[in-house]
């Protein structure tokens, strides 16, 4: 299988490695990497996590975050990446 990102989880990415960036030199790119570590881990794992509004949610190991994720025959596309500490009813509006 093969890992799709789209951009708009890209860009989730984006937004919580600038936020974790601000906090401490290089723990920016310790979120990115980690959270990629997280993805990469699909490979393996794809489709044994919880169903929550129709996508497979993976919570992150080391950050608050949940990877949200479809499942097709060759592909497991990431379609966004939130914070898990934000508000409810906008992770709903996100992931509409």
């Amino acid at each position: 299988m093969k890992i799709e990102v789209l951009s708009s989880a890209y860009k989730d990415l984006q937004k919580g490695r600038n936020f974790y960036e601000k906090q401490s030199s290089s723990l920016g790119d310790y979120f990115f990497d980690s959270l990629f570590v997280d993805i990469d881990s699909l490979i393996l794992y794809a489709g044994v996590h919880q169903n929550v509004f129709g996508y497979y949610r993976k919570l992150s190991k080391t950050f608050p975050f949940a990877i949200y994720y479809k499942i097709n025959k060759t592909t497991i596309t990431i379609w966004r990446i939130l914070d898990c500490r934000q508000d409810p009813n906008q992770t709903t509006k996100d992931l509409a």
